[in-house]
């Protein structure tokens, strides 16, 4: 039986219209920012919460635009399935990969298909950020 983690996760917009993506250390794929909501705590907190602690991002939780709920394997957990509810943020200020993050990186349409991308990030949360123009 596949266990889930539960996470919530931003598809996080810069003003130029790029996306962010991080890859936590020790692991290979590049995936959304934010991570596990803990019990008790909305999913837009967890959310806020993630985002300050791997980013130094801190988000108005209000402006944050609910996209879905989307569930793929776990990218570094073998055995695990991960339930994602994801969020559109626009951030202006500047990031900066902290806590578990490695790597942080700005992308858009044209040069992220060189990276190994995380099954949520490729199935669900790419094709989600090619519509959006």
């Amino acid at each position: 039986m596949t266990q889930t983690i539960h996470i919530a996760a931003a598809l996080l917009m810069g003003s130029d219209g790029r996306t962010l993506l991080v890859r936590k250390r020790n692991t290979a794929f590049f995936m959304q920012p934010g991570g596990k909501i803990e019990p008790g705590e909305l999913a837009v907190q967890a959310l806020a919460r993630e985002l300050d602690e791997e980013l130094g991002i801190q988000i108005d939780t209000a402006q944050a635009k609910f996209l879905g709920a989307f569930s793929a394997p776990a990218a570094n957990e073998p055995g695990f399935e991960v339930r994602c509810e994801l969020f559109r943020v626009n951030v202006s200020a500047p990031v900066q990969a902290a806590a578990e993050i490695e790597s942080a990186i700005w992308v858009d349409r044209d040069n992220y298909a060189h990276l190994q991308l995380a099954p949520l990030t490729l199935d669900h949360v790419m094709p989600i950020y090619l519509n959006l123009r």
